[in-house]
């Protein structure tokens, strides 16, 4: 199965526990419409593409949503910040424009962007706006302007679980978040960032580490 037509979604909808659409690559539009009424959790973590209206239908479901997209127009990502569920999840997006960024801010539950390589400072900025939870577990080096952008996120959890390396500046910056900070790839810490984050006032997880003075 590679694509998802209306027939096969009104399917799912009848027996969603016999009809499997997560290794799907395609959706039509009409199938999108139909499959936004569906009353539980959806996952279409295959989808390779997703046309502006089949990303406009979606963005009705009520439920958590996953797709596994590796690009997003900025037209999409509009369309997809409305979304009412409680978490948004992009499996494999690799990039996000500084637009697309602006407009998933605007999404009241979590964002999940598990795949993302690089994170610009105005996309950082627009991402801090976040309501839910935030998960960037796909970062691997973050600027010091983007943490420090990102250390005004509001909500319970920011995950920045791949970074591999963290500088001073950017660890005091991170300090000031209020929420869960995970940070489980970072092998080492120096002094003077383990004096920072010493400071942050909420949970604080750091997996990874191997050495510490």
């Amino acid at each position: 199965m590679s694509i998802i037509d209306e027939k096969l979604a009104k399917e799912f909808l009848v027996n969603p526990d016999d009809v499997d659409l997560s290794e799907a690559t395609e959706i039509t539009d009409g199938a999108a419409e139909a499959l936004s009424k569906h009353e539980g959790y959806l996952a279409l973590s295959g989808l390779t593409e997703l046309s502006d209206a089949a990303a406009e239908a979606l963005s009705r479901h009520e439920e958590n949503l996953s797709l596994g997209l590796k690009e997003l127009s900025d037209a999409a990502a509009e369309a997809l910040s409305k979304h009412e569920g409680a978490a948004l999840w992009f499996n494999r997006l690799t990039e996000l424009s500084d637009a697309a960024a602006e407009s998933l801010s605007k999404h009241q539950g979590d964002l999940w962007l598990w795949g993302l390589e690089e994170l610009s400072g105005a996309a950082a900025e627009s991402l801090s706006k976040c309501k839910g939870d935030l998960f960037l577990r796909g970062l691997t080096e973050l600027s010091d302007a983007a943490a420090e952008s990102l250390s005004k996120h509001k909500g319970e959890w920011l995950s920045l679980g791949g970074l591999t390396d963290l500088s001073d500046a950017a660890a005091e910056s991170l300090s000031k978040i209020r929420g869960e900070l995970h940070l489980n790839s970072l092998a080492e810490l120096s002094d003077a960032a383990a004096e920072s984050l010493s400071s942050h006032q909420g949970n604080l997880v750091l997996g990874g580490l191997t050495q510490l003075s």
